[in-house]
């Protein structure tokens, strides 16, 4: 996993270092995420290792799937990851792509799992809160677990809180076993 995080790293950020000054990081974006989306089909990644099937062929096949023929520079670096056997990093590619992005945009993706369906008045409030702690612009992105009892996890990066319930047992568990 690691070893494909680091060959996919320098592939991002040359799509990003170009899609920043052409000003259409969001259009490549898009791009990468649908062509990522594209490679993980069973069926297309099939053929990514399949010999009788080109580069050339397999990234036009994406690039008609993930609808990417209006950019010619997104063609020639899909065509670009085909030739050199790298259409399975795409997914890896547009992750990376999209939190350079996030960190040229001051934005973060902040995910919460609560007990219970937050309220929008809840949700405003924690935008409120992550938007000051973390100095960037949160987009929330909300989901119910039952099995937390009580409270939520917030996950934004490498940062997480639990202030749930189940998390608080097992950490009394623990303490109580150690």
């Amino acid at each position: 996993m690691a070893e494909s995080a680091t060959v996919a790293r320098p592939y991002a950020r040359a799509a990003f270092e170009h899609a920043q000054g052409a000003k259409a990081l969001g259009r490549w974006g898009e791009l990468l995420e649908r062509a990522a989306l594209t490679v993980r089909d069973e069926r297309v990644a099939a053929l990514l290792g399949n010999p009788k099937v080109t580069g050339t062929a397999i990234a036009d096949f994406v690039l008609e799937i993930a609808g990417g023929g209006e950019d010619e520079h997104g063609r020639n670096f899909v065509r670009l990851l085909a030739q050199n056997g790298r259409l399975a990093l795409l997914p890896e590619i547009a992750a990376q792509f999209a939190l350079l992005r996030a960190e040229a945009e001051g934005t973060v993706d902040v995910e919460i799992v609560s007990a219970l369906a937050l309220t929008p008045a809840d949700t405003e409030k924690f935008t409120r809160a992550l938007t000051r702690r973390l100095n960037r612009t949160v987009r929330l992105h909300t989901s119910v677990d039952a099995t937390l009892i009580g409270g939520a996890v917030v996950r934004a990066g490498d940062l997480v809180l639990d202030g749930t319930l189940k998390g608080r047992l097992e950490r009394l568990g623990q303490t109580m076993t150690n």
